[in-house]
């Protein structure tokens, strides 16, 4: 655990933190005074982000796969390990496939419902004990306007931002009121540059 903050400083997750919106919401929690776990499955972009960043004792970079049962099993326990605590999570790893419906794989359909489905309920699955021991806390899935609207060329995208915006739907509801989880909330953004982020 680190040492050089008070135990009670707030700790956030962010998935896909590597980069574009991840990184800017990582960035805003440093700025507000808090410690940060970026998860990421791009470990050279990664590691390169923690040593801009230049904060070890309050940043931590795991290489995960949030589509991984395991893998978020034990990022969530290193986490908890290193900073004590999990206040928030920010479900933001996704991918994406702009291809026709009629020429959409099922691995292809598969591969992004699996990191932009599954991953969140995989997350929040994992984390929401955590966040318990010490109080509760807050999730926001991070959905996409193409979740809301059709479009060409985003069946499995659409869908599973769709899917995930029910998800955090069923979530809100239960952890809201059956646990103290205080906030679920998704948050339907528009298509932003991965790399901008950075400027």
């Amino acid at each position: 655990m680190t040492t050089s903050l008070p135990a009670t400083t707030p700790v956030a997750v962010v998935t896909g933190g590597a980069r574009g919106i991840g990184l800017g919401v990582a960035q805003w929690f440093l700025a507000q005074g808090g410690r940060v776990a970026l998860w990421d499955i791009d470990a050279d972009t990664l590691f390169k982000t923690e040593q801009a960043l230049d904060q070890p004792g309050r940043v931590l970079a795991l290489h995960v796969d949030v589509s991984k049962p395991d893998q978020v099993q034990a990022a969530t326990e290193k986490t908890a390990a290193h900073f004590g605590r999990i206040d928030s999570l920010v479900n933001n790893a996704g991918v994406a496939v702009f291809k026709p419906t009629l020429e959409t794989t099922f691995d292809e359909w598969q591969t992004v419902m699996a990191t932009n489905l599954s991953g969140p309920f995989l997350c929040t699955q994992a984390i929401a004990p955590v966040m318990l021991r010490t109080g509760g806390g807050a999730v926001v899935n991070i959905a996409s306007i193409s979740g809301l609207r059709a479009s060409t060329l985003r069946v499995a995208y659409g869908t599973s931002k769709a899917a995930l915006i029910h998800l955090t739907k069923q979530q809100a509801t239960e952890l809201g009121t059956v646990y103290t989880v205080e906030e679920v909330r998704a948050i339907a953004q528009h298509v932003i540059h991965p790399l901008r982020a950075l400027a």
